[in-house]
């Protein structure tokens, strides 16, 4: 027999072999199907390190996929049909994104609302925001309260036909759904919201949806020991979704609570009854997602997305990620409020970008309405809180296989903040912005 020591992944890395990896991948996709037994998890990864010693010759390295074939097999023989089709079924959606990728320059994604994006795309060609350049160029000009004041003027527009729209079919909506990926400034935009349809006599109840995490315990982890808390999966969606229909016919629901420092959910804690004329909040990541509200007629559902959709190139002549955006904005936010280390958000990113990808992006153009939280004005002022951090952690992440994915965003941050006008004063920013969110000293109450 032949311990294989080495793996090769796609990407041609050679990583160290971790049977921990093979765990998390048939826990995770046991999660999926509603599985929590990370005990047989871990003895059928021990049947896939099995066979793959009897079928390694000697300094035989495999490849990743050859790992995950011999997974495929163990779940099937082991009689975990459900989980093997799931395993399956993740596989293929991975081959599928990497071809699109491959294909991205001649074949539009329909996951991008490209009427939005034409019309914000128009909006910063109008006021020369459009480039990293021209950005500069403003700044210096001594320009930036004027940049601060047109950016939120143009959200501020959105958050008011947001709620003009909901207002237009209050008659038959019992809910509202504000969604969108970590740090898109959904907290702040449910506050404004709430105020706007109040003026108009209508009375929200939230309902938060943290209150249903399983346990922490059971939330799949990685070999770091970084949970998994992004996946919608993480939440009871079945509960979720039997609270939310009885909820809209009038009845009482006991509502959990869960308890973040010590990871645990209590059941049956908190009554909540929906009185005549009042609506329910949503404020939730996965508020998109089918099982939250399964059951649930489309007509008493308002969907409102939110994303800070920027149209800006950098440096490189790229238009500038969304998603590093919101990894900057997680990152002051997580360190400000939460005690948590930047680095740490870094490096838990791609499950953030991957539950993403799977779970969110994919029903945004479901959505009745969706909101742009981007500011143009804010790339200069991440450039003092966090240039030399990144880089820092771009020479720390070189050449570290298992840290790929947080090397490769360090380096592209720390090329667009080092080609922006820094700006240290955030005195122009009103104390009720979105971006307050993040970099503190809101007026608001979160």
């Amino acid at each position: 027999m032949n311990k294989p020591s080495h793996v090769i992944k796609r990407s041609g890395a050679i990583v160290p072999f971790n049977k921990d990896r093979i765990t998390n991948a048939i826990y995770r996709a046991a999660v999926s199907v509603g599985g929590r037994d990370r005990d047989r998890a871990d003895f059928l990864a021990g049947q896939v390190v099995k066979i793959l010693e009897k079928r390694c010759s000697e300094g035989h390295t495999p490849h990743i996929e050859e790992i995950q074939d011999i997974v495929e097999e163990v779940l099937i023989e082991n009689g975990h049909a459900q989980v093997a089709k799931e395993y399956i079924l993740y596989r293929e959606e991975q081959a599928r994104k990497r071809h699109e990728q491959a294909e991205r320059a001649s074949r539009p994604s329909g996951n991008i609302p490209w009427a939005k994006i034409w019309h914000i795309l128009n909006w910063a060609v109008s006021h020369n925001l459009h480039t990293i350049d021209a950005l500069n160029e403003r700044i210096r000009r001594g320009e930036f309260p004027h940049i601060v004041h047109e950016s939120e003027a143009a959200y501020e527009d959105d958050v008011r036909w947001a709620a003009e729209m909901i207002a237009q079919r209050s008659n038959k909506l019992k809910m509202v759904i504000i969604s969108g990926p970590s740090s898109s400034g959904k907290t702040t935009t449910t506050i404004k919201l709430e105020r706007h349809l109040a003026r108009n006599g209508f009375k929200f109840v939230a309902f938060h949806v943290d209150n249903y995490f399983f346990d922490l315990e059971i939330h799949p982890k990685d070999e770091f020991g970084d949970y998994d808390f992004e996946t919608p999966q993480a939440l009871d969606l079945e509960l979720i979704s039997e609270h939310l229909q009885r909820l809209i016919q009038g009845e009482e629901v006991l509502i959990p609570y869960y308890d973040f420092k010590t990871g645990k959910r209590n059941l049956n804690q908190s009554p909540m009854k929906l009185e005549k004329k009042e609506i329910l909040l949503i404020d939730s990541l996965h508020g998109l997602f089918p099982k939250m509200t399964k059951g649930i007629p489309d007509e008493v559902k308002f969907k409102l997305y939110l994303e800070p959709l920027l149209q800006m190139k950098g440096p490189d002549e790229r238009y500038i990620r969304w998603t590093d955006l919101r990894l900057i904005r997680r990152m002051l936010r997580d360190s400000t409020h939460r005690a948590y280390d930047p680095q740490k958000t870094l490096e838990h990113w791609h499950y953030v970008r991957a539950s993403e990808l799977r779970y969110i992006i994919p029903h945004i153009n479901t959505t009745d309405y969706i909101i742009n939280s981007g500011m143009p004005y804010e790339i200069p002022l991440y450039r003092p809180k966090l240039l030399d951090q990144f880089a820092q952690w771009k020479e720390k992440y070189l050449d570290d296989p298992l840290r790929e994915d947080a090397s490769i965003r360090a380096t592209r941050l720390h090329a667009l903040l080092q080609a922006v006008e820094p700006m240290d004063d955030d005195s122009p920013i009103p104390s009720d912005s979105v971006l307050r969110e993040f970099i503190g000293g809101s007026s608001l109450q979160y």
